[in-house]
């Protein structure tokens, strides 16, 4: 292929991603008027894809700028989107030190099989840190993303919250439409940590049944948001199995626990990996379950490593998210 094949090659290819990245920052208007954005999905064709790839590689014909900014727009690039934001309501908090807004955020995860919503709420000063760690990590990706300036003045009135809403709305779409940064532990921590802690906090109460019920809500989004890394969510598994043990509930308890070892089977150095296994056994004994097998995979363990002493499953939940 001659240079100035390659040049036209490669015009089409930034236009091609270019409708891409501007169809995931559709205005709420334009979702109206548009059905096939309603979802905010920013799809990229399979014919698009395969022909881009087969025919487009950065060469020695780009210039410095050219080739910055191809590589930009290649991790720009986005993937269907699976959760959705909305920011329905707001509410004012005053106490004696500060007076604040609480952005409500409903986050809809839609799917092939479920269709599941979480509700939490942020700050203003919450996105804000979540902006100032992304640009951190993240500063060629974050650099066209608008982020609300904070105004000297107004921040309460009608106007500026309704403004705000809107923004953060989009800006949260946007991020989450970058595979890297919805994949981050930053972006992942600033959805879910805040509610994580309260669990947490309730378990080490004893408030198990509050504990529960918030460790339930949040299992689904983070399920989703960590779906390339299953070991991530075995510690939230593994509360929600101390929680139902200690309801008395140990059918329920047993099946959260089938599924954090599920993902620990090939992960057997992990610090709940023990501690999981023998809360198993003592839940398959009381259920008249086959215990058998999970006794062989403790014992082959013990052989192979050294006699120490091992947490119990609720001497490891009780320490998570400590402050």
């Amino acid at each position: 292929m001659d240079q100035d094949s390659h040049c036209t090659a490669e015009r089409e290819l930034l236009e091609v991603v270019s409708r891409i990245t501007t169809s995931s920052t559709t205005s709420p208007s334009d979702e109206e008027g548009n059905k096939t954005n309603a979802e905010i999905s920013c799809q990229v064709r399979k014919d698009d894809t395969q022909d881009s790839s087969s025919t487009l590689s950065p060469n020695s014909s780009m210039t410095t700028k050219e080739l910055q900014e191809y590589w930009r727009n290649e991790k720009r690039q986005c993937k269907e989107i699976k959760l959705l934001f909305e920011i329905p309501s707001t509410r004012i908090v005053e106490n004696n030190l500060s007076k604040y807004v609480m952005y409500k955020i409903i986050i809809l995860q839609t799917g092939s099989f479920d269709s599941n919503k979480s509700v939490i709420e942020r700050r203003y000063s919450d996105f804000e840190k979540l902006h100032r760690n992304l640009l951190e990590e993240f500063s060629e990706e974050m650099e066209d993303v608008t982020f609300p300036k904070k105004s000297l003045t107004g921040n309460f009135t009608e106007e500026i919250i309704n403004e705000r809403k809107l923004a953060f709305k989009d800006y949260l779409r946007l991020i989450y439409s970058m595979k890297y940064i919805r994949r981050s532990k930053k972006f992942i921590d600033f959805l879910t940590r805040p509610e994580l802690q309260e669990a947490y906090g309730c378990l080490r109460g004893g408030q198990y049944s509050k504990a529960l019920e918030i460790l339930l809500e949040v299992i689904g989004l983070q399920e989703r948001l960590t779906r390339g890394n299953p070991v991530a969510i075995v510690p939230t598994l593994c509360a929600i199995v101390v929680c139902h043990k200690d309801l008395e509930n140990p059918a329920s308890a047993f099946e959260f626990g089938e599924k954090a070892l599920s993902r620990l089977l090939v992960h057997t150095s992990h610090r709940y990996y023990i501690p999981l296994l023998e809360i198993m056994i003592t839940l398959a004994y009381e259920l008249g379950k086959d215990f058998l097998s999970l006794q062989e995979k403790l014992e082959e363990w013990k052989t192979k490593k050294d006699p120490i002493r091992v947490c119990t499953l609720k001497e490891l939940a009780v320490r998570e998210y400590v402050r």
